[in-house]
């Protein structure tokens, strides 16, 4: 019964530190744009230049 006066606080704790990393994120716009990162693979272009040309 005692270590439920640890398991709460401590869940408490872990649900803040999620709940404010949540809002830090949509803050700082990690949620701003989803379909160009995707898109974003598709049109990179690994290639190297050619070193004679």
């Amino acid at each position: 019964m005692n270590i439920m006066f640890v398991l709460i606080p401590v869940g408490l704790v872990l649900l803040a530190v999620a709940i404010g990393a949540f809002f830090w994120a949509v803050r700082s716009g990690q949620y701003d744009d989803l379909d160009s990162p995707a898109t974003r693979v598709l049109t990179d272009d690994d290639r190297r230049p050619d070193p004679d040309a």
